[in-house]
């Protein structure tokens, strides 16, 4: 069984939490069947994002064979047959697009997961092998579970968050390409690293950064609720932990980096139960 829960990647579904973003930010977390609604979408997603991975992991068996960590992967290892994860792969598409569907027939909904379906089938095609492009895929895949959330609860996202989660994807997407070109060189197991130096990623990664702080900033003195602005302290400090977290020994993947630092763990929390208390407790 864990193999399989291995090759679903369930620890990345953490990253599906901006799903949920819109419905908890509308203060409607607790408004009617709202919660439902969200959860389903979260599960929706989680499953689509599955499917996601194990064809990633089919299309680079060979090159993950190759890879100091991904080697371990249950495709690559051995212990999860290319029939067996394709059907698994079949299960996931089925799962998704039926809570999706249970969740409320939404059309945008199911157009929002073929196109993420359709970026990561054509980044595994070949697509990660283009400076730039390859990044971009990772940053709208971000941008698509927001919208999903988005679409399924029915409730509009700011602009200035969309900004928001683009910038920090950036981010993200940069450190994770700068911490691999420092572990494998440029050539090893991804050949767009050899397109990418280490002060073109650096640069790039922390004008980002800035821009996160940026935008979020405005989307909180934008928004109804003037409390909102005290959360901007803990997002910098989490930008600072995180940056300082991802230069360690890592490949720089977001979810290994998080779960890995405590710090970073609690600060994350306190910025969610300051959230939580700002929006849902009536002072």
């Amino acid at each position: 069984m864990g193999r399989y829960l291995r090759l679903l990647r369930v620890r990345h579904y953490v990253k599906n939490i901006l799903v949920l973003t819109p419905l908890v930010f509308s203060g409607r977390l607790l408004a009617g069947g709202s919660l439902l609604l969200g959860l389903l979408g979260f599960l929706g997603f989680s499953a689509l994002s599955s499917v996601v991975y194990i064809i990633n992991d089919i299309h680079d068996v060979e090159q993950d064979r190759a890879h100091p960590t991904k080697c371990k992967r249950p495709i690559a290892s051995g212990e999860v047959s290319l029939p067996a994860a394709r059907w698994c792969a079949g299960v996931c598409l089925a799962v998704a697009v039926g809570i999706t569907l249970l969740a409320g027939l939404r059309w945008w909904a199911l157009v929002c997961m073929a196109l993420y379906l359709a970026l990561n089938i054509g980044y595994s095609r070949g697509l990660k092998n283009l400076p730039i492009v390859d990044i971009t895929i990772l940053v709208s895949g971000f941008l698509l579970r927001l919208l999903y959330g988005s679409i399924v609860t029915d409730i509009t996202v700011s602009s200035w968050l969309y900004l928001t989660v683009m910038a920090m994807s950036f981010y993200l997407s940069l450190g994770k390409r700068r911490n691999e070109l420092m572990r494998l060189g440029n050539e090893q197991t991804r050949q767009v690293l050899r397109y990418y130096s280490r002060a073109f990623l650096d640069k790039n990664m922390y004008m980002f950064l800035a821009l996160v702080h940026v935008f979020y900033a405005l989307w909180c003195m934008n928004n109804e609720n003037s409390a909102f602005i005290f959360t901007v302290p803990i997002v910098m400090l989490i930008g600072l932990k995180y940056s300082l977290a991802v230069e360690g020994d890592s490949d720089g993947d977001p979810v290994e980096v998080l779960l890995h630092d405590k710090v970073l763990i609690v600060l994350c929390s306190v910025y969610a139960l300051t959230m939580v208390a700002i929006l849902y407790i009536r002072w």
